[in-house]
């Protein structure tokens, strides 16, 4: 989530170091795919307006997202299937929980627009740049990781506004989306600007 690479921000080169053991065995990528077992009990507690589970189920996927990054840091347990499993399961998680909220028409439809819009543009252009381009190594920025911890509060604050109605959280509240709607549009600018930048770099190296 807040600290976790976005799936723009996959570093697809060799991982070194990690382990010979099995991946999913792992702690951290264990921790991970708990996070994405929790997203459909998550979803199913929001539809049912159990707004209270459905808060405490985020902060311990919250919790867990943070705890696998520092495990892996660590145990020295950074592998490739991590670095596709953790910004995946942050992505289901935030993306859904941004869908059905909207659904139930607690949060406006523009928030959920550009969030999915934003994020299947950065993934397409980082598909067609793997496929076309000797380009794999994709950091994200710091504009990507706030607009991560920006959208996190933002679930957050909108749940913790559901169940605790006081004016300091809902001010909060509109605050944090305010900033992830700005952050969610200078990200994806900033995001297509470094990828065009790197695409003439490569280009200008190219024989002629």
């Amino acid at each position: 989530m807040s600290t976790s690479t976005n799936l723009s921000g996959l570093n697809l080169a060799p991982v070194v170091g990690a382990s010979r053991r099995n991946p999913l065995r792992m702690a951290p990528n264990l921790l991970t795919l708990l996070r994405i077992f929790l997203v459909p009990f998550l979803i199913v507690a929001v539809l049912e307006r159990r707004f209270e589970l459905a808060f405490a189920l985020f902060l311990v996927a919250a919790f867990t997202d943070a705890l696998d990054g520092l495990l892996a840091r660590w145990l020295s347990q950074r592998t490739m299937l991590g670095q596709y499993l953790d910004p995946v399961a942050d992505k289901l998680m935030l993306s859904s929980l941004f869908l059905v909220l909207t659904w139930m028409r607690i949060l406006e439809p523009r928030v959920a627009i550009l969030v999915f819009g934003r994020d299947i543009g950065m993934l397409l252009t980082a598909v067609i740049l793997y496929a076309t381009t000797n380009l794999r190594d994709f950091h994200p920025s710091l504009l990507g990781k706030a607009n991560s911890f920006s959208q996190v509060m933002a679930i957050v604050l909108v749940l913790l506004d559901l169940i605790y109605t006081r004016p300091w959280v809902n001010t909060a509240r509109v605050v944090m989306l305010d900033a992830t709607i700005f952050l969610t549009v200078a990200s994806g600018f900033h995001y297509a600007w470094v990828a065009s930048q790197r695409i003439g770099q490569l280009a200008d190296s190219e024989p002629h």
